[in-house]
């Protein structure tokens, strides 16, 4: 971290959970989960370099850097082997920090994640518009969007993501968007053999197929769908998503690849 100021914060006592949020937004996303599972557990949650409060240098963004420093925190915080969970952007570092880091991570807990930018034709296309207009899009515009298309559920997300994402600068946030839409990790998922929980908001469809085609392709991996959620599933139906996490986190039966008819909703 040698580059780059993190921010982060540490509540509660026991195994450790680090929380990593979605694209845009920042640590404050997890204030439903810091609040439950700091009860019972060592809940740590940060920004992601460009995002909230930590820094981003100068010159071009690389993924690498964004799971180095999930990586780098971890060994700083000198907590041993940990359970990562993260939304979108936030589950795609940690998946791949248990990819090349695979002493580092207990298990896992994927919301709403996306394992590659070109699962089919829509992805092949759109993603790199996407990228392109990103450019010509205000940051306050951007924000209106996300905050009204995401606060269907839960009215509170509207504002929470309306001040966040207005905060970012434009410059900043197409640095940060040009890294994030090129990761990928199809063709090393295989290198994935800790416990995972994906968890699928059941009106995020976004990235919906990822979610089954990625709970089979890990080798011990169990997919639930959370009712009455969008993308910003945690904020959505936070007592859901909590109940989710402890069971997973509180589960000795992880050695055993969950079958298609024990996944729940699916």
């Amino acid at each position: 971290m040698k580059d780059v100021q993190l921010y982060y914060e540490v509540y509660g006592e026991g195994e450790p959970i680090i929380f990593t949020h979605g694209a845009s937004w920042d640590h404050q996303q997890w204030r439903p989960q810091v609040g439950h599972l700091s009860q019972w557990y060592k809940v740590i949650v940060w920004d992601v370099r460009g995002h909230g409060k930590s820094s981003l240098p100068a010159g071009k963004v690389d993924s690498e850097d964004l799971v180095k420093d999930l990586v780098d925190l971890i060994e700083y915080l000198d907590i041993g082997r940990v359970h990562l969970c993260g939304l979108s952007m936030g589950g795609h570092i940690s998946l791949q920090a248990a990819i090349h880091n695979p002493e580092r991570v207990k298990s896992l807990i994927l919301i709403g994640t996306p394992y590659t930018n070109t699962y089919n034709w829509y992805e092949k296309l759109f993603v790199p518009i996407n990228r392109f207009s990103s450019r010509f899009i205000p940051m306050s515009l951007l924000a209106r969007i996300q905050a009204r298309t995401l606060s269907t559920f839960n009215k509170d997300n509207k504002v929470y993501i309306q001040s966040v994402v207005s905060a970012m600068s434009l410059n900043d946030w197409v640095r940060l968007w040009a890294a994030i839409s090129r990761m990928e990790s199809g063709d090393q998922l295989a290198e994935v053999k800790c416990p995972t929980l994906i968890l699928q908001g059941d009106h995020d469809h976004m990235i919906k197929r990822q979610q089954a085609d990625l709970a089979h392709q890990l080798a011990n991996a169990r997919l639930i769908t959370i009712k009455d959620a969008h993308h910003a599933t945690n904020l959505d139906n936070a007592t859901d998503v909590n109940e989710a996490i402890i069971m997973h986190l509180k589960s000795r039966e992880w050695t055993t690849k969950v079958e298609d008819d024990s996944i729940s909703e699916e």
